[in-house]
């Protein structure tokens, strides 16, 4: 879930990107419908990767510390779930591989070869210009 929720607090950053200032983490927070504190520690996270920077106090939350055009969904995704994420075996099986093939074992490979590929020539800017249009949506519909 780290990579879910991550994934649309950036997108709703980056969809804020021409107001001045911080996003505040209580509003992404409400706004997103995601724990405070488990957002938080997602947040800092990224932070300490160098997506975000991060402001105490009043005026604080986080903004953008790179342009949104440089950070790729796979950057995203490594950060938040790990560089194993496209290797580790579906059905969670120890040493699938080629060697000991799961049943889904050439299946999943073939798709996330495909998705890693995808992810990384996608930008948080291609995704956070989406939804500033209002072509797609980061909420559930009520």
């Amino acid at each position: 879930m780290n990579a879910v929720y991550g994934l649309r607090a950036l997108m709703y950053i980056a969809a804020q990107r021409d107001q001045e200032g911080y996003v505040s983490i209580r509003k992404i927070s409400e706004d997103l419908d995601i724990s405070f504190h488990f957002l938080t520690k997602i947040l800092q996270t990224l932070t300490q990767h160098h997506i975000l920077h991060s402001q105490r106090g009043p005026a604080g939350g986080v903004a953008l510390a790179k342009a949104p055009e440089q950070v790729t969904l796979l950057e995203m995704l490594y950060i938040l779930e790990g560089e194993g994420y496209f290797s580790e075996c579906f059905l969670g099986l120890p040493g699938c591989g080629e060697q000991q093939p799961c049943p889904v074992h050439d299946f999943w490979r073939h798709i996330t070869l495909t998705m890693k590929e995808k992810f990384s020539h996608t930008t948080l800017a291609e995704l956070s210009d989406k939804v500033r249009s209002g072509e797609v949506r980061l909420v559930s519909c009520t």
